[in-house]
């Protein structure tokens, strides 16, 4: 739950002093309270990968959002292009809007993008209760 992280604003300035504030590991994130969360989405590259561990699965930011209260999160398995995640996004929650469900929401924006490369859309997952 070390290796994986998000960095803040100016998190590199803060990390070549030794101070790690702008900085939220996993394990950090694992003991917020997120008892009312409905959704984390983590749009950023890779934001579903972690280290796999025996009888504890994947540990990551995905587990530790979990373990924080969280009831869903979505996330990347690979390198996401930026624009293409934008456009995703915004039919995400142009779904939600509309009343769909996480699950449906997720999988009509990647349907609306279904003549792009799947490079480009089947990256994001949703996990959840």
């Amino acid at each position: 739950m070390f290796q994986s992280s998000l960095a803040f604003v100016d998190a590199n300035l803060v990390a070549l002093k030794q101070d790690y504030k702008g900085i939220a590991t996993a394990l950090s994130l694992s003991t917020l309270n997120l008892t009312n969360t409905q959704l984390v989405f983590l749009s950023a590259c890779e934001t579903g990968l972690g280290t796999i561990q025996t009888a504890e699965g994947v540990q990551g930011l995905p587990k530790a959002f979990i373990q924080a209260g969280a009831k869903n999160v979505i996330m990347s398995l690979w390198q996401v292009d930026d624009k293409a995640t934008t456009t995703l996004t915004k039919y995400f929650y142009q779904n939600l809007k509309s009343g769909m469900s996480y699950k449906n929401a997720l999988r009509n924006a990647k349907l609306k993008m279904i003549d792009m490369h799947p490079y480009y859309w089947s990256s994001f997952i949703l996990s959840g209760i």
